[in-house]
């Protein structure tokens, strides 16, 4: 079972910035899940990631999210 303080501290995932974030979030809304080379154009539209890099960003949220779906964690605070 995770537990919250796996979320603490983090920026969604280490080393990422609210910028490169961003830049994910909206690079995530343009390359749909059947769009051929999705996570190497996600990766070009976020400043200094790689393909293996935004791909593990995208599962480790999707983990995030089964946890606080399921009850196992409370919503992360994230600070604006």
């Amino acid at each position: 079972m995770a537990s919250s303080s796996e979320y603490d501290n983090i920026e969604y995932t280490p080393n990422w910035t609210r910028k490169q974030n961003k830049q994910f979030e909206v690079a995530l809304t343009i390359h749909r899940e059947d769009t051929p080379d999705k996570w190497e154009k996600i990766a070009e539209a976020v400043d200094g990631k790689s393909a293996e890099e935004v791909k593990i960003h995208y599962e480790i949220l999707v983990e995030m999210i089964k946890d606080i779906e399921s009850g196992k964690v409370p919503i992360p605070d994230y600070k604006s």
